[in-house]
């Protein structure tokens, strides 16, 4: 693990919320990015999805949105997730995610809004999901679709730096990851995912997520 401080003031952001401080976290955030090397994967025989983590300021607070997924969705109803979904036929990393961000969240940003990517993550259900990280100017207009998501919370950044718990599963030994935000415990993928993005981003830590399992879900 490699530690590279970043620039982005986190606690001190809302002091002072003008263009020059914007413009530096935002660059903060793509040196963040470059400085560290995603992992990539081909995808072959898994379900491709994207997830986006949108940064943007909400009052005189920088953060990003985290939704509750609607109680009727067959998938993981009720569940704390970022917004995204599956990729369709034809459609690129980008493309998905900008999409699915706009269905669930009414979010419409485009390709020059992407600061860069996180490493992809395997699901044990065989979805490979993408992750990127985009910059909304300001304050973005935010309208939930409701046959998706039940409720979107923006959380501040300083709210990400929380320190995850790491228990075994008991029947493989290998690591899960309790992050607690909301006031629920978030697991992986989308724990691992913010604790990620908190790793790189925030921290300046070259930290990988790919061990991390999620929790089996008894039926």
């Amino acid at each position: 693990m490699t530690d590279s401080p970043t620039d982005i003031d986190v606690d001190g952001a809302g002091r002072q919320v003008g263009p020059e401080r914007l413009n530096l976290a935002r660059e903060a955030i793509i040196a963040a990015l470059q400085r560290f090397s995603h992992w990539a994967f081909d995808g072959g025989g898994l379900r491709r999805a994207t997830v986006v983590i949108v940064v943007h300021r909400r009052g005189k607070e920088l953060g990003i949105w985290i939704i509750e997924r609607a109680s009727g969705l067959r998938h993981a109803p009720g569940q704390y997730a970022l917004p995204g979904g599956q990729s369709e036929p034809g459609e690129d990393v980008i493309a998905t995610g900008l999409r699915e961000l706009e269905e669930e969240t009414g979010i419409v940003l485009g390709h020059q809004d992407v600061l860069g990517r996180l490493d992809d993550y395997v699901t044990r259900s065989d979805h490979l999901i993408s992750t990127i990280v985009c910059w909304a100017e300001s304050h973005p207009t935010i309208r939930p679709n409701p046959g998706e998501v039940a409720r979107a919370y923006f959380v501040p950044l300083a709210d990400l730096l929380v320190t995850p718990r790491f228990p075994r599963d008991p029947q493989t030994g290998l690591a899960l990851i309790e992050f607690p935000l909301l006031g629920v415990i978030i697991h992986a993928a989308t724990g691992a995912l913010l604790y990620q993005f908190a790793e790189v981003v925030l921290r300046g830590r070259h930290t990988r997520v790919a061990a991390i399992v999620e929790p089996r879900i008894e039926t």
